[in-house]
C-alpha cells in the first residue's frame, strides 16, 4: 500500500459543508465531495475523485484517483430525480471507475455490496445491483439494471446488456458479451457469450464440498447436456435435485432468467 502523505481532508480538496464524514476519512488534493454524500469510518479517497450525492459511501473503502462516483445516469429519461448510490463496506475501487446514481424508473437506486474488487475502468450503471465479495475486472461494464450476484467475476472487458442477472460464483472470461443471464455456478465465455462449464475450480477454492460440486455438476448437465428447454429444465431440478440448497439457488437463477440464459 502507498504511504498517505496526509490525513483527514486535505487542503486543496473540497468537501461541501453539508457532507457527512465519519471518522479517519481521508480525501485526497483535488478530490470533490459534494452535498448529499455521506462517507463512512476509515475511508480512503484519493486524489481527483469525484464524489456526487445523493451517495451512501460505507466503512473502510479505497476509491482511487480520476474516480467518478454517484454522478446522474447516461438514461435518457433521467430528469434530474433525486436518485440514490448505496456502497458498503471494504471495497476496493480503482482508477477512473464510473459508478452512477439510479432511475426512478427503476428501482432509484445503485447498489454495491461489501468485499469487492472493482479494477480500473470499471463502469457501473443505473440501477445495477452488486453484490458481496465480486471482482469486475479491468474495463469490464454493466449496462442499466443489471445484477450480479456475491463471489461473482467478470474478465476484463466483460460487457453485460441491460436488464441481465449475473449469477452468484459465476465468470465471464475476459472479452465476453454477455446478452442473455448467467447462471449461478456457471462459466461464460465468447462474443456473445455462452456456457462453458460449472465453475468448479471457483467453487473449490470458496469450501465447497467436493460432494455438493458433483451434484451441481449432475444440475449443470441437466441444463446443458439434454436438449431442454429452459422450463423443462427447471422442472427436472425440481424433481431430481429438491433437497439440495446449492442447486435450489441456480434454479432460482433460472426461474429470474426473462431474457434467457447463455447457451
Amino acid at each position: 500500500m502507498a504511504t498517505q502523505v496526509w490525513t483527514g481532508v486535505h487542503p486543496q480538496a473540497i468537501v461541501d459543508p453539508s457532507a457527512k464524514l465519519g471518522k479517519n476519512v481521508t480525501v485526497g488534493p483535488w478530490s470533490f465531495v459534494g452535498p448529499g454524500v455521506e462517507i463512512g469510518d476509515g475511508t480512503e479517497v484519493l486524489s481527483h475523485v469525484v464524489i456526487k450525492g445523493p451517495t451512501v459511501v460505507g466503512r473502510n473503502n479505497r476509491i482511487f484517483q480520476f474516480c467518478s462516483i454517484g454522478e446522474e445516469c447516461q438514461d435518457k429519461k433521467y430528469a434530474g430525480e433525486p436518485t440514490t448510490l448505496v456502497i458498503g463496506d471494504n471495497n476496493v475501487i480503482r482508477e477512473n471507475c464510473t459508478i452512477h446514481r439510479g432511475t426512478v424508473q427503476d428501482r432509484q437506486e445503485t447498489r454495491i455490496g461489501s468485499d469487492n474488487l472493482l479494477m480500473a475502468y470499471v463502469h457501473v450503471a443505473h440501477d445495477c445491483v452488486v453484490g458481496d465479495h465480486t471482482i469486475l475486472a479491468n474495463c469490464a461494464t454493466l449496462a442499466g439494471h443489471v445484477t450480479v450476484g456475491d463471489w461473482a467475476i467478470l474478465g476484463g472487458g466483460t460487457m453485460v446488456h441491460q436488464f441481465c442477472h449475473i449469477g452468484a460464483h459465476s465468470m465471464s472470461a475476459g472479452g465476453s458479451i454477455v446478452l442473455k443471464d448467467i447462471p449461478a455456478y456457471v462459466m461464460a465465455s465468447g462474443q456473445s457469450a455462452s456456457a462453458h462449464g460449472l465453475n468448479a475450480e471457483g467453487l473449490k477454492r470458496r469450501g465447497f464440498s467436493r460432494e455438493v460440486i458433483a451434484e451441481l455438476r449432475r444440475a449443470y448437465k441437466v441444463i446443458y447436456r439434454q436438449g431442454l428447454t429452459l422450463a423443462q429444465a427447471i422442472e427436472a431440478l425440481e424433481s431430481d435435485f429438491g433437497d439440495i440448497k446449492e442447486v435450489q439457488h441456480m434454479i432460482e437463477t433460472l426461474r429470474k432468467a426473462h431474457r434467457g440464459i447463455v447457451r
